[in-house]
């Protein structure tokens, strides 16, 4: 199957821009910036065991024991974008019928397809939800060390990573990988560690300027929070007003669609040997 890119995060911020009502969010319910995944009923465990055999003898080798690629070469299906659409298999089932890249097809009936999907869709794809089972620091932490130093050493210096990485409640890597892809935002629930704010600077002409935590922006209004704690809206449509974002996150966006199934290993496996240097 294609390798798709990182999808544990890119999701949550067209909903932050777009979402938050002006008044303070409910205290119960979703994290604003958090767009959950479609819960899932538990399988049919029979058809979870089924699944698994077949995942076992067809699938493991390439893509892994835990789902996150495997020796054979074979991408991330927990990020999979075909994985997370489908429901019993009819997405899943083309993709084995007719092949994929180096995967050649495979001639599974209805049945068989709709068990391995039911033992796809067993894994939790938030991987705070329980603690690690598999190791999955796999990769090369000196590659993964040239790999930090070329892109993100700007905005990261060592002492500030080897800090990351010692947080407690990043000691599961699972939680640890997914909050270095995306800061703050772990597709459901409440992530271990607070995202950073996203501000945004309101020019109006001829002089006026002001500059806030962004609330909710869309084609017409733009609202701020201001370090006062009021709230101010701007009417943006059909103005000359101008709106500047300062989102701390933006590098993090940029790269989501370029880090590779193996980048993502190495670097993990660089920030977990940071726990050593402390």
């Amino acid at each position: 199957m294609n390798r798709t890119g990182v999808v544990a995060a890119a999701f949550a911020f067209s909903a932050s821009l777009a979402g938050l009502a002006q008044q303070a969010p409910p205290a119960e319910g979703p994290r604003f910036g958090v767009v959950e995944y479609p819960a899932r009923k538990p399988g049919d465990p029979a058809a979870v065991e089924r699944g698994g055999t077949l995942y076992g003898v067809s699938c493991r080798f390439c893509h892994g024991a835990d789902l996150r690629g495997g020796d054979g070469g074979g991408p991330n299906l927990l990020r999979s974008t075909v994985v997370l659409d489908d429901d019993q298999g009819e997405r899943i089932g083309p993709v084995l019928q007719s092949g994929r890249g180096a995967m050649p097809p495979f001639q599974f009936t209805t049945e068989q397809t709709r068990d391995l999907a039911a033992y796809l869709h067993s894994f939790q794809v938030s991987s705070r939800n329980q603690p690690s089972t598999v190791n999955i620091v796999v990769g090369d932490p000196k590659v993964g060390a040239r790999y930090v130093a070329e892109a993100c050493a700007a905005c990261h210096t060592t002492e500030r990573l080897t800090a990351f990485a010692n947080t407690p409640s990043l000691a599961d890597p699972k939680v640890l990988q997914q909050m270095w892809l995306m800061p703050g935002f772990a597709g459901r629930g409440i992530a271990p560690i607070k995202a950073p704010t996203t501000r945004a600077v309101v020019t109006v002409p001829p002089t006026q300027r002001v500059e806030g935590e962004l609330l909710r922006m869309d084609d017409f209004t733009i609202s701020l929070k201001l370090a006062d704690d009021s709230v101010r809206t701007f009417t943006t449509a059909g103005t000359r007003t101008t709106v500047e974002i300062l989102d701390p996150l933006a590098p993090h966006k940029a790269l989501l669609s370029k880090y590779t199934d193996t980048d993502i290993h190495n670097v993990t496996a660089y920030l977990v040997s940071l726990r050593s240097a402390r």
